[in-house]
């Protein structure tokens, strides 16, 4: 690899054989929902698609329960609970979301004790507000510490519109999400663990000798459709998070304030239809992909694998992927040591002058510092390779 390569290393590729011999239709334009807001997003690269008010802080009633799951599965991959714990159902928890209280109940009995796989189904399934505050009091002590987590957890997902006050979604003043934010918990729940969220596909849980069925309409209706929940006050109205998947890939909506159960059911469907119909996404590189090599300064070797962080997925209006071209640079004087996951360069995706993406790209391998004499030849062409250059 001569100076001048290493000076600007640029590889254009085209991300598919050749661009598309025909024009793309118009988009038509998304459809208008009858909902306070929404968004649709693609599952696979995060990408909003159709939004409406999606970043207005609103009451998400039960759809709150979506992050109370989300860290009750956290803690069971920490390993800090285990399913088959046994949880002792306090008074908070009966009194505030038990059967007398008048909302969503699993009906759990005062001082009984359920294990963390049956409250979970609870929460995901029924909506209870009694299982909701069992399992918050046991992560975390208490329903006020847990809210903590809750914020917590939702500032590092990069809810930047979502406050929560409880671990069940009834009404408080500083207790609110949007549309955009349950979207991107919905997507973090779908990534980190398949195995908990095929409970969200469920359409009943029996418990205690009671049966209670899931209250997503869409799942009795639209078989691509697998969560994942509902929620509704008087505040609130009808809300549903939902994520549906046809052909492989994968849509996520989220849609807060409708009319009533069955408005919300079918505003929904409007906006995976849409998606499906009108937008397609690939992934053109997978994470940990070598997808090229970097000259190594004074290391123990010459080169380092170069490749992407997390995967590469673009979604766009159909037609237009073929049109996609990318470009990876990489730095040309990367000196060692060089740590696994370093930036080394970076990789911008186009669709003609419009940089519709862009990425770091990271060293895949570490490079450690080379012996005396290597440094020594190495830090004398580096010095004629920035003189000429």
């Amino acid at each position: 690899m001569n100076i001048n390569t290493l000076q600007r290393l640029l590889l254009t590729v085209l991300l598919l054989c050749a661009p598309s011999a025909w024009a793309v239709d118009a988009l038509p334009s998304p459809p208008q929902l009858a909902a306070k807001s929404y968004v649709l997003m693609d599952h696979a690269s995060g990408k909003v698609l159709v939004e409406n008010n999606g970043d207005q802080r609103l009451p998400p009633a039960s759809l709150t329960k979506l992050m109370t799951a989300y860290i009750a599965t956290l803690e069971i991959r920490k390993g800090k609970i285990g399913e088959q714990d046994l949880v002792t159902v306090s008074e908070h928890a009966w009194r505030t979301g038990g059967a007398a209280s008048g909302g969503s109940t699993m009906f759990l009995p005062l001082n009984s004790q359920v294990t963390v796989d049956d409250l979970l189904h609870g929460i995901i399934i029924q909506s209870g507000n009694d299982a909701s505050i069992a399992i918050a009091e046991y992560i975390a002590g208490s329903e006020d510490a847990f809210a903590d987590m809750m914020n917590e957890t939702a500032e590092r997902l990069g809810m930047k519109n979502t406050h929560f006050m409880n671990a069940t979604g009834l009404p408080h003043p500083e207790h609110y999400s949007s549309a955009h934010d349950m979207a991107i918990l919905a997507r973090a729940i779908i990534n980190e663990d398949a195995e908990h969220y095929a409970i969200y596909s469920q359409k009943e849980f029996f418990w205690n000798n009671i049966k209670q069925g899931n209250r997503n309409l869409l799942l009795y209706r639209d078989k691509t459709v697998d969560g994942l929940k509902t929620g509704h006050t008087e505040e609130a109205g009808f809300c549903l998070v939902a994520s549906a998947v046809r052909e492989g890939a994968r849509m996520i909506t989220s849609v807060f304030g409708t009319a009533n159960e069955s408005a919300r059911a079918a505003e929904t469907q409007k906006l995976l239809t849409y998606g499906f119909r009108f937008f397609e996404t690939k992934t053109f590189y997978q994470k940990g992909a070598e997808l090229a090599k970097a000259q190594v300064w004074k290391g123990t070797a010459r080169e380092v694998k170069a490749g992407l962080a997390s995967d590469l997925s673009l979604t766009l209006p159909k037609g237009q992927l073929a049109k996609l071209q990318a470009s990876m640079s990489l730095n040309p004087q990367l000196v060692a040591p060089i740590k696994q996951g370093d930036v080394i360069g970076s990789v911008q995706v186009k669709l003609g002058e419009e940089v519709v993406h862009s990425a770091d790209l990271v060293a895949l391998e570490a490079v450690e510092e080379g012996g005396f004499f290597r440094r020594l030849w190495d830090g004398i062409r580096l010095f004629f390779f920035g003189l000429f250059n």
